[in-house]
């Protein structure tokens, strides 16, 4: 199921969509499943199941710390693909989210092939551009996947019109300059980035890097189509051993931006 879906339905209810993120595996491969389906039961229209990586030269330390606990016990891309496949069945359009590495080591055609066999939408790339990505664009176009691609407050116009063109799905502007991670005050290069993408695009323009509650996730959807969380999702579940008191934040913190994006 395409994620424009979902952003169609949002934009029927007159809000932005939020996207919710977790690293597979983390902090077990049943017990992301188990926050993941929670984190929609509680209202995240769209899920990214993040691939652990061992250079993630994007993540914060939040991110980072989950995806080496998941590294450390082994986790691998069959469980990112389980993961997918688990969270699909809720009806929840749900994407990878991967640095390009680990696709190509596992086979780019494959990967896309079992994606799709998983029910996934898409795949979000964050180091990979799509002037250099014809391959993984010509994989996802012949399994009707969408691809997802970054931009920056650094993009200039030439690339955002570029990069826009080339993504289906969403578009994905990064907020801040720097890794992710939650932040006390979003970014004031968000709304001029979204307009400079708006300019040039009809695809759904969906912000991340730093939203952490629902006062910021309402700021980011009175002008952008969806709201980015990830890392103040695995920080709930960094802070809570026992897996009852973290699923019970992950639903407490997801219900507060679920609401603050119909605030907007």
């Amino acid at each position: 199921m395409s994620v424009s879906i979902a952003f169609e339905k949002a934009r029927a209810d007159d809000r932005a969509a939020l996207v919710g993120y977790l690293p597979a595996g983390f902090p077990s491969v049943d017990g992301a499943i188990d926050a993941l389906r929670a984190m929609v039961e509680a209202g995240c229209d769209v899920i990214e199941v993040g691939l652990p990586y061992s250079d993630p030269v994007m993540d914060g330390p939040t991110v980072q710390a989950a995806a080496q606990r998941a590294l450390d016990a082994g986790v691998g891309t069959r469980d990112v693909l389980r993961t997918v496949e688990a969270v699909a069945a809720t009806g929840t359009p749900t994407l990878v989210m991967t640095y390009w590495n680990p696709v190509q080591r596992y086979g780019i055609e494959r990967f896309a092939a079992d994606l799709t066999n998983a029910g996934g939408a898409g795949l979000i790339t964050p180091d990979l551009t799509p002037d250099s990505g014809g391959a993984w664009i010509a994989a996802a176009d012949a399994h009707d996947l969408d691809k997802i691609f970054l931009v920056a407050p650094s993009s200039t116009d030439e690339r955002i019109t570029m990069t826009t063109a080339a993504c289906r799905g969403f578009v994905y502007a990064a907020a801040v300059m720097g890794v992710t991670g939650a932040r006390a005050t979003t970014s004031d290069l968000a709304g001029p980035l979204v307009a400079r993408a708006k300019a040039v695009t009809d695809t759904p323009v969906a912000v991340g890097l730093g939203v952490s509650n629902g006062d910021q996730a309402a700021e980011i959807a009175s002008y952008a189509d969806g709201v980015i969380v990830g890392s103040a999702f695995v920080r709930c579940l960094l802070d809570h051993d026992d897996t009852s008191q973290a699923l019970g934040a992950l639903t407490a913190l997801t219900d507060d931006l679920a609401r603050g994006v119909r605030r907007a």
